[in-house]
């Protein structure tokens, strides 16, 4: 199962980011309180300038393993689990510094969007204020802190979204799908149409897939990452 989530890591980086996303907005609602900031024994990882600290990295961890409940048992290495998500927040951190770099902005319209469109900030189908900071104030949040996290998020979504939406099939790769759908025509248009898109749509994913690897990885080289697994 480790081995299944290293790959999706590699091979579907935004669908990692999707969970992480999630994990940044959920966490309030499932579990208790650390603390927020960094500990005294200080971050667990550095990028850059960017720091994971312990509190967070226990946050996710627990939840982490609250998604994979069924499946992270005795039979794997808790260690193997703790480098998994750590391995996460340093990529989180890499995109954090990507949008920065890309000059990428999150306006306060766009975060207040995301958060009034969060169900569990809703009541009965509308955002409740009081609802919101009950939640935050029953975990030890305020709502400065819990926006800083989800301006993160957003910020590094937006870089990734730029990557992705860089990437278009060329010409002959366009063909090259075609030719893949050289057989009898359907007896249905409609449905031979809606193949041939299919295989050009799985094509630009995947494209697009190795191209968010591809930046990850070239950013990742270039800045200077520190692990320290003792703290873990």
């Amino acid at each position: 199962m480790i081995k299944t989530m290293r790959d999706a890591a590699h091979n579907y980086p935004w669908l990692l980011k999707s969970i992480m996303i999630i994990l940044a907005a959920a966490f309030v609602i499932t579990m208790g309180w650390w603390g927020f900031g960094e500990d005294a024994g200080g971050p667990v990882a550095k990028v850059g300038a960017q720091t994971v600290s312990l509190d967070e990295f226990k946050r996710t961890y627990e939840n982490m393993r609250r998604i994979y409940k069924e499946n992270v048992t005795s039979e794997f290495k808790e260690e193997e689990f703790k480098d998994f998500v750590v391995g996460q927040l340093v990529d989180s951190r890499v995109w954090i510094i990507a949008a920065e770099e890309m000059g990428v902005r999150v306006s306060d319209a766009d975060l207040r969007e995301l958060i009034m469109q969060t169900e569990v900030f809703q009541k009965n189908g509308a955002f409740d204020p009081e609802l919101y900071k009950r939640i935050l104030a029953a975990n030890h949040l305020t709502p400065a802190a819990f926006e800083a996290i989800q301006h993160q998020e957003v910020l590094a979504n937006k870089a990734r979204m730029i990557v992705r939406d860089s990437v278009a099939l060329t010409p002959a790769e366009i063909e090259e799908g075609q030719s893949l759908m050289a057989r009898p025509p359907d007896s249905d248009p409609t449905k031979g149409a809606e193949s041939r898109q299919r295989v050009l749509d799985d094509m630009l994913l995947q494209k697009q897939q190795r191209a968010l690897v591809s930046f990850q990885q070239s950013m990742k080289a270039k800045l200077p990452i520190t692990i320290r697994r003792e703290l873990l």
